[in-house]
Formats: C-alpha cells, sequence, structure tokens
C-alpha cells in the first residue's frame, strides 16, 4: 500500500475510536454513564436524606419533647440552702426549681422532679418543711420528700393527708446520711429510693401534674432587655444572681457572689424561665419561722431569652401558680423553670434588678 493511503486509513481508524470512546462515555475515569431503572429513565445516586421523627410528647413542666409520655407523680424534695450545705446534689435533673425564704434570712429550694425516672443519683442535703412548702409542692400534687417539720407543718401533713416521706417520722430507710459531711448538712435521698418508699406507702403514683403551656418563642416579644439579673431576699449570702447566654439560651445561676454547681456533674444550674414572685411575708414566732400566702396573687416578672416582662401571678383553679398578662397566661419556652418567692415589703420592685450587658 502506498504511503499516502497508509496515513490516510490510520487517521480515520483513530478518529473512529475517538468518536466511540466519547459516545460511550469513557474519558479514562471509567464509565461513568448515569443510571437507568426498568423503564431506561434516569435515576438519582444521591443518598436520600431522612429526618429524624419528632418526640411525640412533651414533658408537662419543661416542655421539652419525651419518646414516651411522662406519666409518673411529681416528687418535691425540701433542699437545704445553706451556705455550708453547697453544693448541693440533684439539682441539674430537677423540672422545676422554687426559692423562697425560711426563718433566719436564708433561703430553701424545692426540687420538683417529674419526667427523671430511676435516677440513683444523690439529691440533697435534704431538709424540714412549712405549711407554704407543702403548699408549693402540693399545687403539683407531688409526694413530698423532707427531714422534720414545723409543729404546724406535721399538724397539716397528717390532717389533711398529704403523701409524704418523712426521714424522722415515716421513712427514714429511704434517706441516708454522707459521711463527706457534718449533720445537719449531710441528708440525702435518690429518686429511686423516693419512688420506692412512695409505692412501700402506697401512695397513689400516677396522678397526672397539670402541664404549664409553652412555646418557642414564649413571651419574650413583649419584653424589655435583661441579660444580667440579681434577686434579693434578706441576707448578702443569698444573694441570687442570673447571666443570660444567648448562644445556649440559657441563665446561668449564681448564689452569694459564685457559680450555683451541682455537685454530682459540677455543672452550674440553669434554665430557660425565671420567674420571681411578689407575697406577702408574715413573722409567726421567735425563731422567725414564717407564713407567706401562696394563694392571694400579686406582682411577678418572667425572664427567658434575654428579655424581661412585667406581669402576675394567680393561684389557677387547678392548684398550679400560674403567670398571666392581661388575663392571659403567658407561655414558658421549653425548659427548666426557676420560681423564687420573695417579699412584697417595703416593695417588690426592690427585690428584683436587671439591666443589658
Amino acid at each position: 500500500m502506498d504511503k499516502p493511503i497508509r496515513n490516510t486509513a490510520a487517521a480515520l481508524l483513530l478518529s473512529i475510536t475517538i468518536l466511540l470512546a466519547s459516545c460511550s462515555g469513557d474519558n479514562g475515569g471509567g464509565n461513568t454513564t448515569q443510571p437507568t431503572n426498568e423503564n431506561n429513565e434516569p435515576t438519582s445516586t444521591t443518598e436520600p436524606v431522612f429526618e429524624p421523627t419528632p418526640l411525640p410528647y412533651d414533658a408537662p413542666l419543661t416542655g421539652l419533647k419525651l419518646e414516651k409520655a411522662a406519666e409518673a407523680r411529681p416528687i418535691a424534695v425540701m433542699i437545704n440552702n445553706f451556705a455550708a450545705a453547697r453544693p448541693q446534689s440533684g439539682l441539674t435533673n430537677a423540672d422545676v426549681i422554687w426559692e423562697v425564704l425560711a426563718e433566719g434570712g436564708i433561703t430553701r429550694l424545692i426540687a420538683v422532679f417529674q419526667c427523671t425516672e430511676g435516677l440513683t443519683d444523690s439529691i440533697g442535703p435534704i431538709r424540714s418543711i412549712r405549711p407554704y412548702l407543702i403548699d408549693i409542692g402540693d399545687s403539683y400534687g407531688a409526694i413530698l420528700a423532707h427531714a422534720g417539720a414545723s409543729n404546724d407543718g406535721y399538724d397539716v401533713l397528717q390532717h389533711q393527708g398529704k403523701p409524704y416521706l418523712d426521714e424522722i417520722s415515716n421513712a427514714g430507710s429511704y434517706f441516708w446520711r454522707s459521711k463527706d459531711r457534718k449533720a445537719p448538712h449531710n441528708l440525702y435521698s435518690s429518686l429511686e429510693k423516693l419512688r420506692t418508699g412512695a409505692e412501700k406507702k402506697k401512695y397513689n403514683l400516677d396522678k397526672q401534674v397539670p402541664p404549664y403551656t409553652f412555646a418557642e418563642t414564649g413571651s419574650a416579644e413583649a419584653g424589655v432587655p435583661a441579660s444580667d439579673i440579681t434577686i434579693s431576699f434578706l441576707l448578702k449570702d443569698y444573694s441570687v444572681g442570673y447571666v443570660y447566654d444567648s448562644a445556649a439560651g440559657l441563665y446561668k445561676r449564681s448564689i452569694g457572689g459564685k457559680p450555683h454547681i451541682d455537685l454530682n456533674n459540677n455543672e452550674q444550674l440553669s434554665g430557660t424561665n425565671l420567674v420571681v414572685l411578689g407575697a406577702d411575708h408574715e413573722t409567726l414566732d421567735n425563731a422567725g419561722r414564717l407564713s407567706v400566702d401562696m394563694t392571694s396573687g400579686g406582682s411577678a416578672m418572667l425572664f427567658q431569652k434575654g428579655k424581661a416582662i412585667e406581669a402576675e401571678w394567680v393561684r389557677a383553679p387547678d392548684g398550679m401558680v400560674r403567670i398571666v398578662k392581661n388575663g392571659v397566661e403567658l407561655p414558658f419556652v421549653p425548659g427548666k423553670t426557676f420560681f423564687h418567692i420573695v417579699p412584697n415589703k417595703p416593695t417588690f420592685e426592690g427585690h428584683v434588678s436587671w439591666v443589658q450587658m
């Protein structure tokens, strides 16, 4: 074959080879032909994205989502807040925490547990109960856990049929004393022990708690900026501070100028909602025991999402304390709530202040 003819044939063969490779999609990186289904229609190779199924239940006292309904009866534990009793244990597991004056200007904490089950973590130190503390726990239909009571406290417990677990009079085996602290600041229990004690006492264990109202946005749009909050009781060591962490949406709690820590996990106490209530206080005796009016309602402040909202509190027909504005209940942001009861005298406003940082 002549040389020009051979060159022309070779060039034609090379062109055909390139054309076939192009049509097959082979560019040296393997076959990239788009897959098809049985009808020869293109199909996607992208992995499907699965959205998590929303949890179906809301916790009655926190509004947080749950896999199963929270049906356990609440347990309200009287927590020692004397300076020597801090840091306490178990408070980060509580759904709601109340703080109220006891005698001598100190405050006591009432930790309400409802959607946490079977915890063996320590709760305490645990202290005695008073009629207005019974009233707070009773508003949730809670089983009351405490160590002793005032004479009028025992009168209420024993003659009004309240469900209670008292380390001194009827349930000592469900509490223990820690060797790490001096009495009386060393008495503890756990949810597991307390629920076992309540079962042995044959208390109704599935009494339902009336839920709070919740909304993701809360009521903050009606408020004014407030990110650094101070709540004063009577003594400097019991001055409470909260600083709002906007990234976490939480108020970080301090007491006596120091972060308030849970000894079990070394976490600082925090909440999504803060409530301050004004109530009439009366001194009953030389020991400084108090009567606190938990029925008449009055002035309140609600803090959430870095805002302060002026409001009122009422005792609703279901027994719960509700926060309202113009007669309408204000929703909480889902999460934990701290309630603080301060005296109306000399003024309610004198016990709470805030600034915008």
